[in-house]
């Protein structure tokens, strides 16, 4: 997590710098930041600006921001921001003497409620936390999703599950997974075709076409590593022209793709790099001496050995990517473009 602190008074700042140092020890990125007067004396960073272009800065690019000081002067800072759960970063507030960790904005998904809970445990302030399934320690769809690295297909049915789970109402989950651990209360075990009293359901599973429920939640793990191949210069259309009827051909979903990967030669393609950024993917590539080591039987290409040192690149980096995962999808090639697709072993975890 990218952590952003702003302080604004002496005391405030001397907490400022100790929260820096102790979430730094933590592993967290942390840029702690102070009205001019207060900064220098506590090795912060001045603000300069106005708080308004700082919080936007902010907003931008980090995945948390924590006021230091009273609600309102963040409640004013954030306002002109906020767009929705699914996109604004955490915001929490503490008061100056370290007394209370509010949980602001973007409690769950952002992470907002687990940082008012890390501040707790270093400074012994009161976690305030106002989400209700936390409040009423029931199951929350969107706190499962997080920490599964699940994709929620649509937040308006996550909201309806919760609202379900909050009035003791029956949801369903349909699992294509193993699932470890005891499911929680609030749900039913499911297949998806039996008949089921309740009205949402949740779906884990790397397609979107099941829909047991009358509103289904889809809820998709990231575990499918995408391996390609290209002639230079194809483009990011060109590569999505493949891809896409591929896993409408394999009833996957998008959002089931983790990375793609292929061949370090193609480290800088541009085509490959701009189809990432679109689809959010981590580009992963590998030398022909690791991809020539991946476990397992691979199409085999003389004219693609001559070139890049291996004799296939899509199946052998989908591999490699996916953990030395299991290959779902061999190499289908189009327009000079080749892709394969493998998944790497996972399951449902309630523990």
């Amino acid at each position: 997590m990218k952590l952003a602190i702003i302080s604004f008074t002496d005391r405030g700042s001397r907490l400022n710098a100790s929260l820096k140092t102790a979430l730094e020890l933590r592993g967290m990125w942390v840029e702690a930041w102070a009205g001019e007067k207060y900064a220098g004396q506590y090795g912060l960073t001045p603000l300069k600006e106005s708080l308004r272009e700082w919080t936007g800065r902010m907003f931008s690019r980090m995945d948390a921001l924590l006021f230091i000081g009273a609600a309102g002067i963040a409640v004013r800072g954030i306002a002109p921001f906020v767009q929705g759960k699914d996109k604004d970063p955490a915001v929490a507030v503490m008061d100056e003497a370290g007394r209370f960790a509010i949980s602001l904005l973007s409690g769950h998904l952002g992470g907002a409620n687990e940082l008012a809970g890390t501040l707790s445990e270093l400074t012994g302030a009161i976690p305030v936390i106002t989400t209700a399934t936390d409040i009423n320690g029931r199951f929350a769809v969107d706190v499962f999703a997080k920490k599964q690295n699940l994709w929620i297909s649509d937040l308006k049915a996550a909201k309806a599950v919760s609202a379900d789970v909050l009035d003791e109402k029956p949801v369903g989950l349909v699992s294509a997974f193993p699932v470890v651990g005891e499911v929680p209360e609030e749900l039913t075990r499911m297949t998806g075709t039996e008949p089921f009293e309740g009205e949402c359901g949740i779906v884990i599973s790397l397609n979107e076409e099941q829909k047991p429920f009358s509103n289904t939640l889809h809820l998709i793990p990231r575990i499918v590593s995408l391996g390609l191949g290209c002639r230079k210069g194809k483009t990011a259309e060109e590569i999505e022209a493949l891809v896409l009827p591929l896993l409408r051909k394999n009833h996957l979903s998008i959002r089931c793709l983790a990375r793609a990967a292929s061949v370090d030669l193609k480290k800088e393609e541009p085509g490959i790099l701009a189809f990432c950024e679109k689809y959010g993917l981590e580009f992963l590539t590998f030398s022909p001496e690791e991809l020539n080591a991946a476990p397992g039987t691979f199409s085999a290409s003389g004219f693609v050995q001559g070139i890049t040192g291996t004799d296939n690149v899509c199946e052998r980096s989908a591999v490699l990517a996916a953990g030395n995962g299991k290959l779902i999808q061999k190499k289908t090639a189009g327009d000079g473009v080749t892709a394969a697709l493998a998944i790497e072993e996972w399951s449902v975890d309630f523990e």
